[in-house]
């Protein structure tokens, strides 16, 4: 059996027997191993940047389950914590941001944003060292506009006021997303040299934009982030998440240049059937509710999903992150059933 990582050969563009199988959200929420070490760290940002704990969040789901590939475990908002805002978690509310620095401080923070990351890269390296050969391991961040709304709002919203922002302030927007792709490229490029195989961008918060903000807030930034990783010499694929810019979805797949665009829970067979068509690869798209809700309304879909898009190359995924409130059993059923191997019962012991 070659040792490729199946991620990887999907990625490749090709089609296997079976799709590779990796969760959103799989390092840490759900399991009981993870509110363990969670409970020993003194917030959510000291287990992200402890390297040994967040190597160890990082391997758990692999151990427990047959997953084709480990996430680092991190956050989006490291990024504007490296430029210099004030970023912390709110018990039970989410992440809280301080005011925004000028854009030209921002700027001048770019060149040592990454140092200021170097944690994350140590647990990338600790990873890889203990991830078997045929398991890949994905680092990712946050994309420009998404990190962009948290930076402006101050918080988790409706993000109608930094679509407003976007509308009323476009220079000044465009201004920020430029220091956001030169950061963000930096930032994955160590990653890839720290032993990530694959990388990732999230654009969480890709919807209700219209299509030329789109174009320009989303489009042209991933574009551009690849850009600046491929000039850098690092040659690692790309999976493209803008969610839930529904039909949008298929110009991003024909104007970025990802390996495989990940598909939200809304996406129809018949549009992940033309991205695969068009050369690119899906991931995705269980819904993480009917995951957490379990029976054979899960089942069916986990079957419907297999069956639609596996004669093209097919990452198994959800279209949203793990649910904190997930029975184990849950995940284990359907990764059993995408790759034929139990869970290990072991694993938490």
């Amino acid at each position: 059996m070659s040792e490729t990582p199946r991620l990887l050969r999907v990625l490749s563009g090709e089609t296997l027997d079976r799709p590779p199988v990796w969760f959103m959200r799989q390092a840490g929420r759900s399991l009981p191993e993870y509110r363990a070490l969670r409970s020993r760290a003194k917030d959510f940002m000291d287990l992200a940047f402890n390297p040994e704990m967040a190597a160890e969040v990082t391997l758990q789901p692999v151990r427990r389950f047959p997953m084709d590939a480990a996430i680092v475990f991190s956050d989006i908002l490291v990024i504007p914590l490296a430029l210099g805002q004030d970023v912390w978690f709110e018990a039970g509310e989410g992440p809280r941001m301080g005011a925004l620095p000028p854009i030209e401080q921002l700027r001048d923070a770019v060149e040592g944003s990454t140092a200021r990351l170097a944690n994350v890269g140590e647990t990338l390296a600790r990873v890889r060292a203990e991830l078997e050969p045929e398991r890949a391991l994905i680092g990712f961040a946050g994309a420009p506009w998404t990190v962009a709304t948290y930076m402006l709002e101050g918080r988790g919203s409706q993000r109608e006021a930094a679509r407003a922002y976007a509308y009323r302030h476009p220079e000044k927007l465009d201004a920020l997303l430029d220091v956001l792709v030169d950061a963000t490229a930096r930032y994955l490029i160590m990653q890839a040299r720290a032993g990530a195989q694959v990388l990732k961008l999230f654009e969480s918060w890709a919807e209700n934009l219209a299509e030329d903000v789109f174009e320009r807030i989303v489009v042209g930034p991933h574009a551009r982030i690849i850009a600046q990783v491929r000039a850098a010499g690092v040659d690692a694929p790309f999976i493209g998440f803008p969610r839930g810019c529904g039909a949008l979805v298929e110009s991003y797949a024909a104007r970025v240049p990802v390996n495989a665009v990940a598909l939200d829970t809304q996406a129809s067979a018949a549009m992940g059937r033309r991205i695969q068509a068009g050369g690119r690869a899906i991931q995705g798209a269980l819904d993480n509710l009917l995951l957490a809700t379990g029976g054979p309304a899960l089942d069916a879909r986990v079957e419907q999903l297999l069956e639609q898009w596996s004669g093209g190359p097919y990452i198994f995924n959800l279209g949203h992150g793990v649910m904190p409130d997930t029975p184990i059993d849950h995940i284990a059923r359907v990764v059993e059933r995408v790759t034929g191997k139990p869970a290990n019962a072991l694993a938490a012991e």
